[in-house]
């Protein structure tokens, strides 16, 4: 697939790292776990929403926006990497952010990718749960249309099939580094909500024969939707791509488990997700995506889902900047 015919800027740090995590994989006694640094791409922190926007940003400049508008949770890492990179483009740029939790933390809600969302002198608003966010951005957009400006919307976790061409050139690049490494991959294991990275990432393995699976943890809907999703956008991407069918819906396995109470709810497992990667490999997980995805892993390792001898890569899509507003959730004593 020759991406290099879609427009591209580039500022993620790639490639990111293949790495053994050798200690966790002795812990848990199971397949021999691997990871897929996307926390690394640099951007603002990094996270995987990085590799989607050198493609989005690429098509705003191509079409002339000056004004970038987007949307997501109140700890949102998209919002986040997406203001970053527009104040690096010197463009302006609009962050709706919709309260699913309710939270009334001040931590959670002004602390984290909320404080360096304002850094980046994004223009935040806020709308309650279950607003269409989608209406909401498209009703910004006409106004500032008539104020003279030219916006680009970039949708929730720039899942579309221009930011996918992201994940499409990850699953080349994690191939590419496999190869190198004579390492055999058996399944890539991720966390999924918007279905750009998975659907990227099932499109571009798929596409290039690498006969590796996909297994999302997803993180907000249900099974059946989350699949739906991905599916429906895989389907979207390979059109993109002229490679129209190469997915099937057999190529698409999340598994939403691991949601607990609802997007970005704090769960035990992840908690102990985080706590284990921390304390075993230096490496930090966010509380929404890369933990729920890491504890619905652990999980499936002691059910033995994934076999000893197997190599399985765990893809971090970053976001440990969301941390700062989660503290209440670990009970972390006093220090003092």
């Amino acid at each position: 697939m020759h991406l290099s015919r879609f427009p591209r800027l580039h500022f993620a740090h790639l490639d990111t790292p293949l790495e053994p995590m050798k200690n966790i994989s002795k812990y848990l006694g199971g397949p021999n776990l691997w990871i897929k640094r996307d926390d690394c791409t640099g951007l603002a922190g990094g996270g995987n929403k990085t590799r989607k926007l050198e493609f989005l940003m690429g098509d705003a400049i191509a079409k002339g926006a000056d004004t970038i508008i987007t949307q997501g949770a109140t700890q949102s890492n998209h919002a986040r990497q997406t203001a970053a990179i527009a104040a690096k483009m010197e463009m302006d740029c609009y962050l709706i952010l919709e309260d699913r939790t309710g939270s009334k933390d001040p931590a959670y809600n002004y602390n984290g990718n909320v404080m360096l969302n304002q850094l980046f002198n994004a223009k935040l608003s806020t709308c309650p749960a279950n607003t269409d966010m989608n209406a909401a951005m498209e009703d910004l957009a006409e106004s500032l249309r008539a104020k003279g400006k030219n916006p680009y919307i970039i949708p929730g976790g720039g899942s579309n099939a221009i930011g996918a061409l992201g994940y499409v050139n990850a699953a080349i690049e994690t191939v590419r580094q496999a190869n190198q490494m004579d390492l055999k991959i058996d399944c890539i294991v991720h966390a999924t909500g918007s279905a750009g990275t998975q659907a990227g990432l099932v499109t571009g393995l798929v596409g290039t024969n690498a006969q590796i699976p996909v297994y999302g943890i997803g993180v907000r809907a249900p099974k059946q939707k989350q699949e739906e999703n991905v599916y429906n956008l895989a389907l979207k991407t390979c059109d993109h791509l002229n490679i129209s069918g190469a997915v099937k819906r057999e190529d698409i396995v999340a598994n939403s488990d691991y949601v607990g109470g609802g997007y970005g709810v704090p769960t035990d497992g992840m908690i102990e997700a985080i706590n284990m990667f921390a304390a075993k490999e230096s490496i930090l997980l966010d509380p929404v995506y890369s933990g729920k995805g890491a504890h619905g892993l652990i999980d499936l390792i002691s059910k033995g889902h994934f076999k000893a001898g197997e190599n399985i890569v765990f893809l971090h899509t970053g976001g440990a900047a969301a941390l700062h507003g989660y503290r209440s959730a670990f009970n972390f004593a006093d220090y003092r």
